[in-house]
């Protein structure tokens, strides 16, 4: 694996194509709070919980003027897939060549029932109004993940 972004870096910029094939760039977003959660694979279960997670605490989320970005290294149509059968309520993007994941410092080796692969590793990034990485958020269950961006947010608020 690749030297994960700590907090305090700099978040890399990147523009990435979303779940509708528009292009999408982490600059745009300069002045709000931005979730750059990374994870493996739309439309598998421990996936779509996460996605289902922060789904569900959107309106909590947008308290803190929080843009959700979820990236993973699938194609903008699974992404679309993925966002309309789970009612998603924020952007997918897709990291296909897996550049933005390297740039994170979260793609490398995983291992999975017995096999090693490379792939994304799940973690999440809370990026300041800056463009400075605030928070990483990388020891969490895939049930919790979005208690615990609230928790966080709630408590530096």
């Amino acid at each position: 694996m690749l030297k994960q972004l700590n907090r305090g870096d700099d978040a890399p910029l990147f523009t990435l194509l979303n779940q509708n094939g528009e292009p999408v760039s982490l600059a745009q977003f300069r002045g709000k709070k931005v979730l750059v959660y990374f994870y493996p694979k739309a439309l598998t279960p421990g996936c779509t919980t996460q996605a289902c997670g922060l789904r569900d605490s959107k309106a909590e989320l947008d308290k803190f003027n929080l843009i959700i970005l979820g990236i993973s290294p699938d194609k903008p149509q699974k992404l679309a897939q993925f966002a309309d059968k789970k009612a998603l309520n924020f952007m997918l993007l897709s990291d296909e060549t897996h550049e933005v994941a390297e740039q994170f410092g979260v793609w490398g080796e995983k291992k999975f029932m017995g096999r090693t692969f490379d792939g994304i590793h799940r973690v999440s990034f809370l990026i300041d109004e800056q463009g400075k990485i605030e928070q990483v958020f990388d020891k969490f269950k895939i049930t919790q993940h979005h208690e615990v961006i609230l928790k966080y947010l709630g408590s530096n608020s």
